[in-house]
């Protein structure tokens, strides 16, 4: 039995399918069969059924799975140590933001760093979805919540303004209660977001023109005339197009966070980063 086997079995027993594991470890669809029947073959058992809702894990499998997550966490952990070791300015960091967070405030500050600091590739996931810091899946995360893993190390880095932002500079929204206007707005997985509720409870009787879980797509369907939107003043001030409205009562703001696993925070590049970050943008 080999660890590169018992990932692949982690990755099919994660994502269901030959296919999401190929792309959660970055291997072929053909190469994540053939090692699943190695694994199989090795410990004489059938570890997925196999049906039209994708691999489902037998008991067999599920007891390997209670091991394999375990063995997991030793290798990973094993990974960081060595890794927060690193003195040298050279290297990959994996970082996890929100899509628009991202483009509009990380990328200038990162783009500045790689052109000071040549040896270091960068990597920039951009997802709602709340990436690992202790099973690596990236090395530092930037997130509108606090953290609340034991092993990590935070701070809070800077707090948004929000605003709400129009098409055109003299829209009136300061009387009523929104009736007649259009609204752009979160999508229903995202309705308890602050921003979203207040916008229900300042203009309730407003229609919702359009939903999207992407602030990016929300600040170019408002600047296309779709309905208003609140939107974070890093985001909604630097967008060309659209005019903010100042109303007697602002929406809510955020906290933004950045985290690392504690393993890591003698890591000489993610230091530098980080650093560099704060300085930009004044945390």
């Amino acid at each position: 039995m080999e660890w590169s086997d018992l990932r692949v079995f982690l990755a099919i027993a994660r994502a269901g399918s030959l296919g999401g594991a190929a792309r959660l470890i970055g291997q072929t669809q053909p190469t994540m069969g053939r090692r699943l029947r190695a694994l199989e073959q090795a410990v004489g058992q059938t570890l997925f059924q196999r049906g039209s809702d994708g691999f489902i894990l037998t008991d067999e499998g599920a007891a390997v799975l209670i091991h394999a997550e375990r063995i997991e966490e030793e290798v990973i952990a094993f990974e960081r140590q060595l890794a927060g070791q690193g003195r040298q300015l050279d290297g990959l960091l994996r970082i996890s933001a929100s899509d628009w967070f991202g483009a509009h405030v990380l990328t200038p500050v990162f783009a500045a760093f790689t052109r000071t600091h040549p040896q270091v590739t960068i990597e920039l996931v951009t997802d709602q979805r709340l990436y690992s810091l202790a099973r690596r899946e990236a090395d530092m995360v930037f997130r509108i919540r606090a953290f609340d893993e034991p092993d990590v190390i935070q701070r809070k880095l800077l707090h948004m303004d929000y605003a709400l932002y129009a098409a055109e500079p003299a829209v009136d929204v300061t009387i009523g209660d929104g009736a007649g206007l259009a609204l752009v707005t979160m999508d229903s997985g995202f309705a308890d977001l602050p921003d979203a509720v207040w916008l229900r409870r300042l203009l309730p009787q407003a229609r919702i023109a359009y939903r999207s879980n992407n602030r990016d797509v929300q600040a170019q369907a408002c600047r296309d005339g779709a309905g208003l939107a609140v939107l974070p003043r890093l985001l909604g001030d630097r967008f060309p197009g659209l005019y903010r409205l100042d109303l007697a009562e602002a929406p809510p703001g955020r906290d933004v966070w950045v985290g690392y696993h504690r393993d890591l925070r003698q890591l000489a590049r993610l230091r530098a980063l980080l650093d560099a970050t704060i300085a930009a943008l004044g945390g």
